[in-house]
């Protein structure tokens, strides 16, 4: 075994957005920080690839808490002014609009609130004055945090919402992009993710997820900041239980700090400290399957200009683990294309995202892992196409992603993009000087992951 001389101030595992953002936070205060990012791509959850000459995002959607330049208050304003960046460099381009479609009835919405209650007013009419007082009710993201009641949002919501069929309709997007749970959320997240959605909205760089990752890490390393791509963290050894001492590498190297920071998640932070979970379900039990459609023409042409379509094909919106491969009654499409860019961005795309079941893609065999991706893959377009215009002889070329890809590319545990269920706002784990960063503690997207680093390093980091 192996052990470098240097002791950082700081070792953070995990190269994805709230790595990135506590790198930076702890590095503009002169802390040698070291981020530790097994693959050979920063980005995590919100990564980037290119295959075939195409570039794609990995997890990237859109980018939810749009705030307008000049802003002072909202999540984003706030990430630039501790990431001393600029909002241009952001380049954050919004939606050209979306919509929930619900059998017979769609709620459409920009990132213009005042249209969305509008929508709300002329399709539920006697449910406004509720919808409008649950609105006010909801907490501010100064007040969340390790207060936070871990109280039924959907509890929440009834007390102002009787008509089941809009609540359905409310929680359906707010799920999609950050439920942890099944069929419900916590009242901390309901609030972190209808702000996100619905009071801020959507937004995208012209070149995608790369574009803000190369933003962060040029930051980071003119800092000072150290990146070690391909370095593999296989164990957190702890001292005497209280606290870790020092983190080994797959070469068996060994690196110490004064505090360490993880973003791996919590069943697998704490794996690597030594310690298995005991409940299988605190690794979360949602998956995801997403197809990503490449056409030879971008989706205008064709009729389809809406940016996200959430649909669901009952009145009832079933999120949750299914018995199935693919549950295919809802799901979210996507297309890149339709932000209000002023000059049109190089691939034409659809992204589907439909709930999957982890455990029966596991069960394949790689012959019928393969079959099912091209049969599931076929499946999901044709149920999509119930929503959008019509769009499969346009397709050119196509990938797909399971939870065993996402298990496989960021250690998520069951490939659970959100991570575990219950959420550690304070960040704090078992040991003194180490810290939780990222989805499992709290806040979810890339606006939500670059908060949690700056949290984390702003209530921790800094302590001698």
């Amino acid at each position: 075994m192996t052990s470098s001389e240097k002791i950082y101030d700081a070792v953070i595992v995990g190269a994805g957005m709230s790595g990135l953002a506590a790198g930076i936070r702890m590095a503009q205060f002169d802390r040698s920080v070291c981020i530790l990012e097994k693959h050979s791509v920063i980005g995590g959850l919100n990564s980037f690839y290119r295959r075939n000459g195409r570039n794609y995002d990995v997890g990237l959607h859109a980018i939810t808490n749009y705030a307008p330049k000049g802003a002072r208050t909202g999540p984003l304003s706030r990430i630039l002014r501790h990431l001393r960046l600029s909002w241009e460099e952001f380049g954050l381009i919004q939606q050209n609009g979306s919509k929930i479609a619900f059998p017979g009835i769609e709620l459409n919405f920009t990132n213009d609130f005042a249209y969305f209650e509008s929508q709300i007013a002329e399709r539920f009419p006697d449910q406004i004055d509720g919808f409008r007082r649950m609105v006010a009710g909801l907490d501010t993201y100064d007040r969340l945090g390790a207060e936070t009641s871990p109280k039924s949002a959907k509890e929440y919501v009834t007390q102002f919402i009787t008509d089941p069929l809009l609540v359905e309709m409310i929680f359906c997007p707010l799920f999609y992009y950050g439920g942890a749970r099944e069929q419900d959320m916590d009242y901390g997240q309901f609030c972190i993710m209808f702000r996100a959605i619905f009071l801020e909205g959507f937004a995208r760089p012209h070149d995608g997820v790369r574009h803000i990752l190369l933003k962060l890490l040029n930051k980071f390393r003119s800092l000072g900041g150290e990146l070690r791509l391909r370095t593999d963290v296989t164990h957190i050894q702890t001292r005497n239980d209280e606290e870790v001492d020092h983190v080994t590498l797959s070469t068996g190297e060994t690196i110490r700090a004064k505090r360490y920071l993880s973003s791996a998640g919590w069943p697998e932070t704490m794996k690597l400290c030594g310690y298995q979970t005991p409940d299988p379900d605190v690794a979360g039990r949602l998956g995801f399957i997403e197809t990503i459609s490449v056409l030879d023409t971008p989706p205008k042409s064709f009729g389809h200009d809406k940016t996200i379509v959430f649909f669901n094909d009952s009145e009832r919106f079933d999120y949750r683990n299914p018995e199935e491969l693919v549950d295919l009654r809802s799901g979210v499409i996507c297309s890149p294309n339709n932000f209000a860019y002023s000059e049109p961005i190089e691939e034409n795309m659809i992204r589907i995202t439909a709930l999957a079941n982890y455990d029966r893609w596991r069960k394949l065999s790689p012959e019928e892992y393969r079959r099912e991706k091209l049969r599931q893959y076929e499946r999901t377009l044709e149920s999509a196409t119930r929503f959008v215009p019509e769009f499969r002889r346009h397709v050119v070329d196509v990938d797909m992603f399971t939870p065993l890809t996402v298990q496989r590319f960021t250690g998520r545990e069951r490939g659970a993009i959100y991570g575990a269920p219950v959420k550690r706002y304070d960040g704090l784990t078992p040991f003194k000087n180490l810290y939780l960063c990222g989805a499992d503690q709290g806040f979810v997207g890339v606006i939500g992951a670059l908060v949690s680093g700056v949290i984390i390093a702003n209530m921790y980091a800094f302590n001698d």
